[in-house]
């Protein structure tokens, strides 16, 4: 009688594809072969175990060089953190076709194996912010910041509407002051009203009460506001230096335009794309007889103010940046057209600096 076969262990063949569809709690993972056929789909915890698991699963069906992670600054972040750690080339995947959706239907698995196919494909190729590094703290500053300051400007316009339906005689006692000196003037009344007895309330001096804690809070806001510029301002210098040498750049738009660039710099090939990452890549518009070119209104908008502002600032401050300006009046161009030229000019000025940098060591 002869003895049984020996079960063999399946052994992974060839390069696959992963594909994630993030979520909260949970992500739905999907592994497509070279030529596009579905191999696996899985569920697996949002969490550090989760993504051990997960890579290890995807391992299974082959060797895992490239990922495609919906929400990869969002949902997704944590888990392309660690991908990228593990050596594998994370792409941002935008959301499914709308045509592909109706013709195929909704659901997990499926966007996951649609993630999958772009990447296979070639249509996604943006790669994934590492977010690991001096930019993830510099982002977690700007966020802080913007915050504030909206909260602050809300405080502030609060204020203003107490005083215009406040009693006259307290109206005319703060008329005619300065933003600066209005804000210490409203923040004494809730110190003096803090020592009052406690007894029936008039309608002065409540309203007194409520200009001197909208003032308290614009002074901490204030605060928070200068404790974070300080910060980003350190972090620039030790970070990118060769950025604040540049005519029209300052910590805070430095920061803007380190955000957009990320911890790995090297995943922006050329300064093309970088422009078109940040909004001001000329689209061509021509059509028969007309050649004509229109302005980028996609691509990261804060990264565009961030050069829009620099642009401005040149064109008050700079002699070259004037020059060219009369120059290309003389031509013929409009002054939108001049000021996207030259916001295209300060992203290839931008990209060569940032390219400088050396990309985060990873964890």
């Amino acid at each position: 009688m002869s003895a049984a076969p020996k079960a063999r262990c399946r052994r992974p063949s060839g390069e696959v594809v992963l594909g994630v569809d993030t979520h909260r709690d949970a992500h739905v993972a999907a592994v497509l072969s070279a030529m596009g056929t579905v191999l696996a789909t899985g569920e697996f915890p949002a969490t550090a175990a989760g993504y051990c698991d997960l890579l290890k699963w995807a391992r299974k069906s082959g060797i895992v060089r490239r990922a495609g992670v919906e929400g990869t600054g969002s949902y997704g972040a944590s888990l392309s953190r660690y991908l990228l750690a593990q050596g594998i080339d994370v792409f941002d995947v935008n959301r499914m076709d709308r045509a592909d959706r109706r013709r195929r239907g909704k659901s997990d698995p499926l966007d996951a194996q649609n993630a999958a196919r772009t990447v296979l494909s070639g249509r996604t190729c943006a790669r994934a912010k590492a977010g690991d590094g001096p930019v993830q703290i510099a982002r977690m500053y700007k966020l802080t910041k913007a915050s504030a300051v909206k909260a602050r400007t809300q405080a502030i316009n609060q204020l203003k509407a107490v005083l215009v339906t406040a009693d006259p005689v307290l109206r005319e006692e703060l008329a005619g002051l300065g933003n600066a000196e209005l804000f210490r003037t409203c923040a004494r009344f809730a110190d003096v009203s803090s020592l009052e007895e406690v007894g029936e309330e008039s309608v002065l001096q409540a309203t007194r009460i409520t200009l001197g804690l909208l003032a308290h809070r614009i002074g901490q806001l204030s605060e928070q506001i200068r404790e974070v510029d300080a910060r980003m301002a350190r972090l620039v210098e030790g970070h990118a230096p060769q950025l604040l040498d540049v005519v029209g750049i300052g910590p805070d738009t430095a920061v803007t335009l380190l955000i957009t660039v990320g911890d790995n710099p090297e995943r922006l090939d050329s300064e093309a794309s970088f422009a078109a990452l940040c909004g001001v890549s000329p689209v061509e518009r021509s059509s028969g007889r007309r050649q004509f070119r229109r302005l980028n209104r996609g691509g990261d908008r804060q990264a565009n103010a961030a050069l829009h502002r620099i642009v401005f600032t040149r064109l008050r401050v700079d002699p070259r940046t004037q020059d060219y300006y009369e120059r290309r009046i003389k031509e013929g161009k409009t002054r939108r057209e001049i000021v996207r030229c030259l916001k295209r000019y300060a992203a290839r000025e931008v990209f060569h600096l940032v390219k400088q940098l050396q990309p985060a060591p990873r964890s």
